[in-house]
């Protein structure tokens, strides 16, 4: 009997940062034409309040301006950046329909609720889900019992099972190095589904695909794509 062929979701990491500066309407945008079910951004706030999407704990590196966006009101980084920054509500809008994953580094309790009152507010809560470590997840689990949670893991040893009942995540959200058949079949038997991040070469997709991962993310949505449809073929 012939194997069915078991859906990837395809993550655009950022959107599409080899295209377009990463966290930004052009590449979020483009990930989505290119093919991806979902795009994760990363979100942090203004000193206003206002979720913004940001990975790092400064606009250095993206913006070349060495302060943190919490110090700065959304109006200064608009100004800074000469509006390249959007705000959560603006992503989600450029999403459209899509999925979306938000990604929440140097949470705190505030910006956890900060971004979960822009989702629900936004009408996005369906087709949002969040992803981080266990004491952000168990933020958001607070503040939107419904949410739908994807759990940031780095170490080979699973997760306790007492965290698992408290967060009731959807998926454990392993970097790619851990993830292999053995953790993919142990996350299925604890009820759950398996995010893979960030594979950016072929071989790591191949071997992920094959694995039986249920969802990739990847700085290039495309190529991703192109190893699926391959993966479809042989089967």
């Amino acid at each position: 009997m012939e194997r069915a062929v078991r859906r990837v979701t395809v993550v655009g990491h950022r959107g599409d940062p080899y295209r377009f500066r990463e966290n930004t309407l052009p590449s979020v945008r483009s990930a989505y034409e290119r093919g991806a079910d979902s795009v994760e951004i990363d979100v942090r706030l203004t000193r206003d309040g206002v979720p913004v999407l940001l990975h790092d704990d400064s606009l250095k590196r993206m913006w070349g301006l060495d302060r943190p966006p919490g110090r700065l009101t959304l109006t200064e980084i608009e100004s800074a950046t000469g509006g390249g920054v959007p705000t959560l509500r603006q992503a989600l809008a450029e999403a459209g329909a899509h999925r979306v994953m938000l990604d929440l580094p140097g949470a705190t309790t505030r910006s956890v609720r900060r971004v979960v009152d822009t989702v629900r507010e936004c009408g996005a809560g369906e087709r949002v889900y969040y992803c981080a470590g266990a004491s952000t997840m168990l933020a958001v689990r607070e503040a939107d019992p419904s949410a739908e949670i994807a759990l940031t893991w780095t170490t080979l040893a699973p997760p306790r099972p007492v965290l698992l009942d408290a967060l009731r995540p959807k998926w454990l959200n392993y970097r790619f190095g851990l993830v292999s058949r053995d953790t993919v079949e142990r996350t299925r038997a604890q009820g759950l589904l398996l995010s893979a991040w960030t594979a950016d070469t072929r071989r790591t997709m191949r071997r992920l695909v094959a694995a039986g991962v249920d969802s990739i993310t990847t700085n290039r949505v495309d190529v991703l794509g192109k190893v699926l449809d391959g993966a479809a073929r042989e089967r």
